[in-house]
Order: structure tokens, then C-alpha cells, then sequence
């Protein structure tokens, strides 16, 4: 269905491909990973025919169609989320646009003061009304709302302005048009950016039913294990293709890597042994025909190369300054945004070293309780009080947006401790993806996900006896999330956090608190216990 056929592509000084080859078959679901900065974008824009190899071809069979989502999303004004999602749909979104045209026109009083024309209009409607029903528009329409409700959104969103929506919720949007297209090839670029659990939950199904060919990168690796069925990873200017899900190829990845340095180690005896023996008798002219043999054995000799190492990420905390064992109380807590009640006479404590993973559909109060928590928000009624001796560190959703743009990565780093030393600065750099000439790297130009890497350094060098985590994964690659997670996992002090990777809630949480239908509950045991006592992963959401 889509062949790379000997592919070489540089960038300017950096060579991405050479001479690689990779085939995905149709029905087949793939999963391309490798280092950012290695060619996963390039690839679906070569798909594309938006870029063109160097050297080789990218083909795709006769008649596919693909449908290609990525995190440029586009303009989306002037029409409905709904309007929206439809214009994706080929030629029967032009009709939906006249038919929207026409309504407006014949709903105008004016329109029906000179008759002919208004006759004109009831004409065309009906044309453009019997065309849209040929085409499945009616049902289209239905299509694209059940769709958009998988994706997070109601009625009122589907049907407002698009202009007014967020940009994670505009990406939605472009995710559910590219969906609609129902294409026979989805390419898929980070699809799980800006969802929520309950969204990926829908998607995972999604594309687990999907019957066409699926090409995907994605930081989420339970998401990934779910629904893809071939690993093709690019590393080193070369592609290899392992069969399996994410956790199947990790596996295989480290037997290859042990085996290659195995390899590369019996070579490196071996030429140890020989270069021993010729330097030993070079001298000795009995000795003479077998050195000159064995110089040119060596000189026949195919190197091995030493496997290249992906460098793992790793961070140590510092220690915690101890808190008191009651760390917060939350007593008799109300909360409303004008009519919509958040929290009605809410009671909660938490306890030193607890690890408090919150989950709850959009909009239940999971940020609004975080809030209360670190000081950022206060309660109608009740009281959220902040147990002794505690050092609170808040990660916010909006935290990327308060580093100065004008500073570099190290100069943000230093401003914050300034008198740590240059080496301390550039290992806590190194220990969250900035190394060598990247701590320069100015922070106007950083990713979402580099921004977020810088904060949560700044937070942890010195690091609070209570994190308070809102989204902290949001953006972060697979490398950094594990980094994370390793980190954490040892960290003495007390967590409360919103996530929307299982891997994350599974690996640290032992306290779950769900917020649904105003009505909070507590669990005791992490998300892993709570989904086998709930029989859900999400909240309203069944296995």
C-alpha cells in the first residue's frame, strides 16, 4: 500500500536517510518512533508528496486515500465545529457549505421581497438539498457528531463558533475531520496530544476497529501497545521494522543492543589477540609468513561497529524537607462557576507520602481542585488548609506561558539558582533532554514540550515536600516521560496529580480520588486497582 524504496534524505547538514526501505500493507497498523530529530515528520510528508526524497521513491498504491492529521492545524472560522469536522469530507462538504449558504438566505426577510429571486432560491435549494441527501450528507452530519462526542465534545460546543474554541480543542477538530474522510490510510501524527483519558479511550477503540492502514507516532505507550501491531524505528540514519506492539519492540531493541555489543566485544578480543601476536614476533624472521598472514587477515577483516546507545535520561532528587503527617485538609469545601456547581460540602485529607491520582470527565473539577490546593483558586464555602512545615511545588497547565521568552534554556536555569554551580546547571539540563548547544537554545523557539521539560526542572532541582501536578506528560516524549517516572517513583514527599497517561497513573499513584457527577469518591490503591474494582478506565467509560 505505501513503499519506501531506498530513501536517502538530508536536511541541510543533517543526513536523516540512507538508502532505507520500509513497506506497510494494507490493514496493517504501524508505529514509527525514533528520537526527536530523527525524520517521523519527514516520512509522512514524503507520503504526501509535500517533500521529496533525495534518492529513491515514495510510493502509494493506485487509488489510496489517505487523510494525514498533524499539529498544524490551520484557520477554522466562520462556521460550526460540526461545519468544521464536515469540511474534511470531500466533495459532499461544498454542498453542506451551499445548503448552509441557502439556508441563511431564505431565513433573511429580504430575501422575500422580489419573488423571482426567492423562487430562485427555493429552486436551488431543492437541488442542493436532493444532492446532499445522494451524497449520505444527513447522515455525514451524524457521523461527524458522533465523532466530535467521542473526541470530548457536546452539543453546544459541536454546534457553536469554532473560532471561539481553544487550540487543544481545535485540534480536536482536526482530528475528528480527518477521521470523518475515513480514509484507506490514517497517518497520524501525535493524535493524543490535547485529549483527555475518556478521549483516548474513544480513539483507542477507534482505531483498533479501524479497517484501514495506520501509520502513527505517539508518546503514549499504553496507547500504543493497544492498537499498534508493527514498530518501523528510525535511528542512526537507518529503519528497522519489529513485529509486535511498543513493549515487544523495547524488548527486542535490548536483546539487539546486548547481542551487537557481544558481537562488537568477541571482535575486539580477537583483534586484541592477533595485534598481540604480531607485535610480539614482527621482529622474528621464523615468525615472518605467519605475521605477514595474519596482517592480512586483519586487513580483510569486516569491522564490527560498537551499537549505538540511545543515552537514557535520568534524574535524582534531592531529599524533601519532611512535612507534617497531614499534609492538606480540605473541609466542608463549596465551589461554583456561576450555575454550574463544582464541589458541594467536600471533605478530603491528605496524608505524608500519599500519592493522589485524580480522575474525572472535562469539566468535573479535577484543575479547580488542584487550584484550591496551591493557593490559585479559594472556595465559596469551607476551608483548604495547608498542613506545617510544607513546601508546595504546583505544575499548571499555563506554567509554559510564564518562562521569559527572551532568555535561553541555561539563563532561565540560572535565574532560578543562582548560585548553583555552571556543572549542577548544565547536569539538571542534560537530565531533562538539554544537552550540548540546546541549554542555549532561546525559549521563544522551544517546543510545548521543551517548555514543559524547563519547568518541571525548575521545579524538581530543589524539590517541595508536595507536588501538586496538573498535566505534567502533556507534550513530554516517551524518553522524558520514563525520566519522569523513574524520578518520582523514589521521590519521598506527598503527590496529588492529574494525568491523562495510564502508564503514569499506574506506576505512581496509590490513592485514587474520582470527581463524577459532583459526587467525589475516594479509592484506596492506585489506578491499577481501581480499574479492577471499577470495571472502568475512566470515569462514565467501561472497559
Amino acid at each position: 500500500m505505501i513503499h519506501l524504496d531506498a530513501v536517502s534524505k538530508q536536511h541541510g547538514k543533517q543526513l536523516l536517510f540512507v538508502e532505507v526501505s520500509a513497506v506497510i500493507h494494507r490493514g496493517e497498523k504501524v508505529g514509527l518512533v525514533g528520537p526527536n530529530g530523527a525524520g517521523k515528520t519527514t516520512i509522512f510528508r514524503m507520503i504526501m508528496q509535500t517533500e521529496v526524497p533525495d534518492e529513491g521513491a515514495v510510493r502509494v498504491d493506485r487509488g489510496v486515500s489517505l487523510g494525514y492529521f498533524s499539529q498544524d492545524v490551520g484557520e477554522m472560522a466562520g462556521c460550526s465545529a460540526v461545519a468544521a469536522t464536515m469540511d474534511g469530507a470531500g466533495p459532499v462538504s461544498t454542498i453542506a457549505a451551499e445548503l448552509r449558504d441557502l439556508e441563511q438566505a431564505l431565513a433573511d426577510p429580504a430575501s422575500a421581497e422580489d419573488p423571482d429571486a426567492f423562487d430562485r432560491l427555493i429552486t436551488r435549494f431543492g437541488e442542493v438539498q436532493s444532492r446532499y441527501e445522494e451524497l449520505g450528507g444527513y447522515a455525514l452530519d451524524a457521523r461527524a457528531r458522533e465523532i466530535l462526542a467521542g473526541l470530548g465534545f457536546d452539543q453546544s460546543m459541536m454546534d457553536g463558533d469554532v473560532d471561539r474554541l481553544s487550540g487543544g480543542w481545535k485540534m480536536r477538530v482536526a482530528l475528528a475531520r480527518i477521521l470523518l474522510m475515513n480514509p484507506d490510510a490514517l497517518l497520524l501524527d501525535e493524535p493524543t496530544n490535547h485529549l483527555d483519558l475518556e478521549s483516548i479511550l474513544w480513539l483507542e477503540r477507534y482505531l483498533r476497529d479501524f479497517p484501514g492502514a495506520l501509520l502513527m507516532t505517539c508518546h503514549d505507550r499504553e496507547f500504543m501497545n493497544r492498537v499498534i501491531g508493527k514498530i518501523v524505528e528510525i535511528d542512526g540514519g537507518e529503519l528497522t521494522t519489529y513485529s509486535g506492539n511498543y513493549d515487544f519492540y523495547e524488548q527486542q531493541r535490548a536483546i539487539a543492543e546486548t547481542q551487537a555489543q557481544a558481537r562488537f566485544e568477541r571482535q575486539q578480543a580477537m583483534l586484541a589477540k592477533e595485534m598481540r601476536f604480531v607485535e610480539r614476533f614482527k621482529t622474528h624472521a621464523a615468525k615472518a609468513a605467519q605475521v605477514q598472514s595474519r596482517v592480512k587477515k586483519l586487513e580483510k577483516i569486516d569491522k564490527v561497529e560498537p551499537p549505538r546507545r540511545r543515552r537514557a535520561l535520568s534524574f535524582d532528587f534531592r531529599p524533601a524537607p519532611r512535612s507534617g503527617n497531614d499534609v492538606v485538609k480540605i473541609a466542608g469545601v463549596d465551589k461554583a462557576y456561576g450555575p454550574k456547581v463544582v464541589y458541594r460540602g467536600f471533605d478530603l485529607m491528605i496524608r505524608r507520602r500519599e500519592r493522589w491520582c485524580v480522575l474525572g470527565e472535562n469539566g468535573a473539577g479535577k484543575s479547580t481542585l488542584l487550584k484550591l490546593i496551591a493557593g490559585e483558586s479559594s472556595p465559596d464555602h469551607g476551608e483548604v488548609t495547608i498542613g506545617a512545615a510544607v513546601k508546595l511545588g504546583y505544575f499548571a497547565q499555563h506554567a509554559m506561558d510564564l518562562l521569559d521568552p527572551g532568555h535561553t534554556v541555561f539563563e532561565t536555569i540560572h535565574g532560578a539558582f543562582p548560585i548553583a554551580s555552571i556543572g549542577q546547571l548544565r547536569a539538571l539540563a542534560g537530565a531533562f533532554g538539554f544537552s550540548g548547544d540546546d541549554i542555549d537554545k532561546p525559549v521563544s523557539i522551544l517546543s510545548g514540550g521543551e517548555k514543559a521539560r524547563v519547568v518541571l526542572a525548575l521545579m524538581l532541582y530543589d524539590p517541595p515536600n508536595l507536588l501538586v501536578l496538573d498535566e505534567p506528560t502533556n507534550h513530554l516524549d516517551m524518553a522524558t516521560k520514563e525520566m519522569l517516572v523513574a524520578a518520582l517513583s523514589v521521590y519521598e514527599g506527598t503527590m496529588i496529580f492529574v494525568s491523562h497517561d495510564r502508564h503514569f497513573l499506574a506506576q505512581l499513584s496509590d490513592r485514587v480520588l474520582e470527581i463524577h457527577g459532583g459526587a467525589p469518591r475516594v479509592y484506596l490503591g492506585g489506578y491499577s486497582e481501581y480499574v479492577a474494582q471499577t470495571g472502568r478506565e475512566a470515569p462514565g467509560m467501561r472497559t
